[in-house]
């Protein structure tokens, strides 16, 4: 006899699929697939503290979008979004970080573009140096292929935008306003810049967006039919350091917290040092979003 029980995937460097309901026969792939993408941290520089999920304490995560070909997430991250999620406050902060920013990439000894600290040394280096620039703890990481972030889309059956001007990007044309976008469609959304006046700021504030949708999306998602395709695709491009029990507990006790999403935004400047061009944040601004953070996630 079918017995229906809710699962969360906190991918896509949160929550893949928050309160999806799956049929009991489908328990032992979703248990294999967990244990396909459970990939420990590993040694770290920076001490991180312990956070007590069971306890439902305020818990953050970077998720990074590698950019790779089929399974292999090796490479420089494309995407990097740090999210704290408090559950007593029902909110959920989103900050997407420039890839070409200028940072201490911690464990190498050098200050370059922080999207290079995953191609060092993986999630862990990727997360001592975010930790570092706005000194935050970060507990967990996800990481997805984003070519599998096309195919997440489009098992989900698609995602919701609002598009703040028209533009056409590798021949797709993104009009003004509402639309629904394929997987495809998606990631060209996201990777698009050049012709954005806000360059790389509209770059991450789509990406932001497109986090949030898949979210939304997953939160409805419900189809038995499409559980195989879904866990197909989370197992051959997702790897995080949480155990399948983490993410039963995660959903259990933060899954209300995705009701207020507040995606956090700043200046910064684009100066070409030694012939580069890179993304820089004033040390007041590095401030104010450390201090936001840090209250978040009741660090202070």
């Amino acid at each position: 006899m079918k017995k229906g029980f809710k699962i969360a995937f906190i991918i896509v460097g949160l929550i893949f699929l928050v309160g999806v309901g799956f049929a009991y026969y489908v328990y032992d792939s979703i248990r294999d697939t967990a244990n396909a993408i459970h990939e420990p941290i590993g040694d770290r520089q920076l001490q991180s503290r312990e956070v007590n999920i069971n306890d439902s304490e305020p818990v953050s995560f970077l998720i990074a979008g590698i950019d790779a070909r089929g399974d292999d997430l090796s490479g420089r991250s494309d995407t990097m979004i740090l999210v704290t999620v408090n559950p007593s406050q029902h909110s959920m902060k989103m900050l997407s970080i420039p890839r070409d920013t200028r940072t201490e990439i911690i464990g190498k000894g050098t200050v370059e573009k922080i999207n290079h600290a995953y191609a060092y040394g993986g999630p862990a280096m990727a997360m001592d140096s975010v930790e570092n620039l706005f000194n935050v703890s970060i507990d967990h990481y996800v990481t997805i292929n984003m070519e599998g972030f096309k195919e997440l889309i489009d098992a989900l059956g698609g995602v919701t935008v609002n598009n703040d001007f028209a533009f056409n990007s590798r021949g797709y044309d993104f009009p003004e306003g509402t639309q629904f976008l394929n997987g495809e469609e998606a990631l060209i959304y996201t990777r698009m810049r050049y012709e954005d006046p806000r360059g790389d700021f509209g770059r991450t504030s789509r990406q932001r967006e497109i986090v949030e949708a898949v979210i939304k999306e997953a939160a409805q998602f419900s189809s038995i039919t499409k559980a195989n395709e879904m866990l197909d695709v989370v197992g051959g491009s997702v790897k995080t350091d949480m155990s399948l029990d983490d993410m039963w507990t995660l959903q259990n006790n933060y899954r209300d917290a995705i009701g207020t999403v507040d995606q956090l935004e700043f200046d910064y400047t684009t100066p070409m040092i030694d012939g580069v061009s890179y993304v820089v944040l004033s040390d007041e601004t590095i401030a104010d979003i450390s201090s936001e953070l840090r209250e978040h996630l009741e660090l202070d």
